[in-house]
Formats: C-alpha cells, sequence, structure tokens
C-alpha cells in the first residue's frame, strides 16, 4: 500500500464561522513525504500540520507560525484523514477553513471530486503499542492497542435534546462517510449570543451549525441523526488526531473528549516512542492494517 495524494487541484468557497467573510479553500497535490501543509496565500506564510504548531484549542483546532494563524480545521482535515491522504496542500485566503454546512461532508465531496492517485512511497500507520490516557476530572480521552481502528465517544450535557449519547464508530471511509461526516457541530443559543458580542461566530447560522436554545432544537429541518451530537465530536476527533501525522490503528476512547483534550493526547502519545510503533505497509502481515484505509 501507498502514500496518496489527491489526483488534481480543487477548490471552493465558504463562509468562516468566525468572521462570517468568505474564504476561498484550494487542495492542491504534494509529493511523497510531504505530510500535510497548510497556506495563508493573503500573507505568504507555510504551516505544517504537526502538533508544536497547534496554538489554541478553546474552539476549535488552531494552527499558526509567526503570528499567522488558520482556525477551524478540524472539519476539512477529518475528511483528509477518513480518505486516507497522506500529502495535501491546503491554501486559504483567510484565518480559518470555510465552515461549509457545519459538518465534513462538503469536504467528501472535495475530495471525490479532487480523487486520489497513489505515490510511489510505501504509506506509513502508527501502531498503538501502549494505552496513553489523558484525564481532567471526570473527562478522559485515551488510545489502546487494537488491530482495528475504532472511535468510541460518551458526551453527557444537561439539555433535554443531548442528555447522554455514546456511539461506536468502526472504522472505514465508507462507514465514515455513511455516519459521521454528514453530522454538524452544534452550539447554544445564549453561546452564540456571548461569542457574537465579542466579534466572534458571526458567520454562525442555521446554516451551518445546529442550535439549541433552552429546550429546543432551532433548525426547522431538525436533526440529521437522532445522536448527531456525539457523532461530530467523533468527527472533530478523527480531525484532531490526524496531528499525530498519519493515519493509527487503535482504539481511541473518550468521555467528554474537547479539542483540548485530544491535543493533549496527541502530544502524550508522541513524548514517548515506546507507545507506538511506525509501520509500512508493505508485504503480507500489513494486509490487516490496511483494511481501514482501502
Amino acid at each position: 500500500m501507498y502514500q496518496t495524494t489527491i489526483q488534481k487541484t480543487v477548490e471552493l468557497v465558504g463562509i468562516g464561522l468566525h468572521k462570517g467573510s468568505p474564504v476561498k479553500l484550494r487542495l492542491e497535490p504534494l509529493e511523497s513525504n510531504s505530510g500535510i501543509i497548510f497556506y495563508r496565500s493573503d500573507v505568504d506564510v507555510a504551516i505544517p500540520l504537526v502538533p508544536e504548531n497547534v496554538v489554541d484549542t478553546k474552539m476549535a483546532t488552531v494552527i499558526g507560525k509567526d503570528g499567522f494563524v488558520i482556525s477551524t480545521i478540524e472539519h476539512m482535515l477529518s475528511a483528509v484523514y477518513a480518505y486516507g491522504i497522506d500529502n495535501l496542500r491546503v491554501i486559504v485566503d483567510a484565518d480559518e477553513i470555510p465552515v461549509m454546512d457545519g459538518s465534513s461532508a462538503s469536504f467528501c465531496m472535495l475530495l471525490d471530486e479532487a480523487g486520489i492517485r497513489e505515490l510511489e512511497a510505501p504509506k506509513k500507520v502508527m501502531r498503538i503499542t501502549k494505552e496513553v490516557i489523558v484525564q481532567e476530572g471526570d473527562k478522559y480521552v485515551k488510545l489502546s492497542p487494537s488491530p482495528d481502528l475504532r472511535y468510541d465517544f460518551t458526551i453527557k450535557f444537561p439539555h433535554p435534546v443531548i442528555q447522554n449519547q455514546d456511539y461506536v464508530l468502526e472504522f472505514t471511509k465508507e462507514n465514515y462517510k455513511n455516519e459521521i461526516a454528514r453530522a454538524r457541530t452544534f452550539g447554544f443559543l445564549h453561546e452564540v449570543q456571548y461569542l457574537r458580542s465579542k466579534g466572534l461566530a458571526l458567520g454562525g447560522s442555521l446554516e451551518n451549525a445546529i442550535v439549541l436554545d433552552e429546550k429546543k432544537v432551532l433548525n426547522p429541518e431538525g436533526l440529521r441523526f437522532s445522536d448527531e451530537f456525539v457523532r461530530h465530536k467523533i468527527l472533530d476527533a478523527i480531525g484532531d488526531m490526524s496531528l499525530i501525522g498519519m493515519n493509527f490503528v487503535g482504539n481511541y476512547e473518550a468521555l467528554a473528549g474537547s479539542h483540548d483534550l485530544n491535543h493533549k493526547l496527541t502530544l502524550e502519545l508522541l513524548k514517548d516512542a515506546e507507545n507506538y510503533e511506525v509501520v509500512e505497509l508493505v508485504g503480507e502481515k500489513t494486509k490487516e492494517l490496511e483494511k481501514a484505509y482501502a
């Protein structure tokens, strides 16, 4: 199995969640062992996708370099990761990725349009060899060894529509597209009002997020899944874990996980080389590891 990039350059334009301004996103192919490189065309700054370039995790995963940032990268990266793309140049002309409809479905469609191209270098995956956990109070995120890739997420919100939700994704590209990609980000009306008073979430609307008041969902079309909230948390986690720098094989488990905890988990994982093994997917012995990214 070989590293991949996209077949051709593709682009789209969407609204940035926080500034509310149009953002142009362009994806270009890259050669083997390049990784994922973000580029701000408006300020001529390249930002490689590595954990040390994460500068904020409060509202979204934000990367930065030389004082310039790109925000809300996790939805797009979630799709890139699910498609098993190893090398990609991501160009934006502003400081955030367009929010589209609040899910990763638009990015999946963009990648379908781009197509996937195999390169000459063997694909590398990270096999989790030891349990790694980050815990804060009752909340935790954890990676553990497994021959498969699975995301198991539990959320608890004191809201009548959400309450306790748990979802387990047996990861394959098709399962991701069918079960996770359409799940939208969500927020509460009082939070949106507060953020706007701070000059944030100016692009947020019922077109790109699930919004709840104290009792109900305000979106007239309702939910796409009865448990759309926890499914979106898995979508976020997949995007956040792409900061590892390659696809991994193992189990991810979370109780009330967040962008911040996910970032701390990637740092904790990479801190000790005994936590993982980097495997090149060549030869018969790696057939099991290849299944998720076929």
